[in-house]
């Protein structure tokens, strides 16, 4: 059942994806706000049918951040990427450079003013990302970004990228600490797609003007023991990552 129940949402995505997405071209010679729709509301669909199809919702934890504020989230999973354009109007949200050029989403995630960095461009590639930064906290856009760049296994050592310092440092705004459990059930590099409640947690923000060494250290800390929690609450165990790898006022959603 686990395996047709995924066959069914694997399958129904990509063909209602494509369908929408053919379908929404038109969207990319409109105004930027035309593609942000067109992300929002794809995104708010995936959430649904993983919810019919696969039995996966989602719950929401913690105070949704609003206007120019740095979120920096917890990556386990293809989930995280898609959440936060359902949950939120317009996100400015960091993604690699490479991934523009996937046939329509990159096109959207362009249009939509997402922000791209190139990794392999060092310095350059920070200059960059607070200039766009920069302009997208002008336009009132929360930022967020995956400060580990890659996908994380649920229980892996985190490994922080300096990008969410640079930002923090230069933007000169709060940045909200995200803990998520979706590696659970929407596990990396995998078929399956496994019934439950994924929890994402917005953690008590941490304020502007630390320096850069206790800002590291305090969003490394709160987010790898909240996320250490919403594992545990999910059933995961240090122990189960060798022998079976799988992979506060709550708002309960339902995509």
């Amino acid at each position: 059942m686990l395996r047709l129940r995924s066959f069914a949402f694997n399958f129904t995505l990509y063909v209602t994806a494509a369908a929408i997405a053919l379908a929404a071209t038109p969207a990319l010679l409109m105004p930027r706000r035309a593609a942000v729709f067109v992300l929002h509301n794809l995104s708010r669909l995936v959430m649904w049918l993983l919810a019919a199809l696969a039995g996966t919702r989602y719950e929401i934890r913690g105070a949704l951040p609003r206007g120019p504020v740095l979120i920096a989230a917890k990556h386990q999973s293809m989930w995280d990427t898609i959440i936060f354009p359902a949950i939120f109007d317009d996100p400015a949200m960091v993604l690699k450079a490479e991934l523009l050029w996937i046939p329509y989403y990159g096109w959207f995630s362009k249009k939509a003013g997402m922000i791209a960095i190139d990794r392999g461009s060092g310095a350059s590639a920070i200059r960059r990302l607070i200039t766009q930064g920069k302009a997208a906290l002008a336009a009132n856009r929360p930022i967020v970004i995956f400060p580990e760049g890659s996908r994380m296994a649920p229980g892996a050592a985190p490994a922080y990228k300096p990008g969410v310092a640079a930002l923090y440092r230069q933007l000169g705004v709060p940045c909200v600490p995200v803990a998520v459990n979706s590696g659970l059930y929407w596990p990396r590099r995998r078929f399956l797609r496994k019934p439950g409640t994924i929890i994402l947690e917005f953690l008590e923000p941490i304020p502007a003007g630390l320096d850069r060494a206790a800002f590291m250290a305090a969003l490394e800390a709160r987010t790898e023991a909240a996320t250490a929690k919403l594992l545990a609450e999910g059933g995961f165990a240090p122990a189960t990552l060798a022998a079976k790898p799988v992979g506060k006022t709550a708002r309960t959603a339902r995509g």
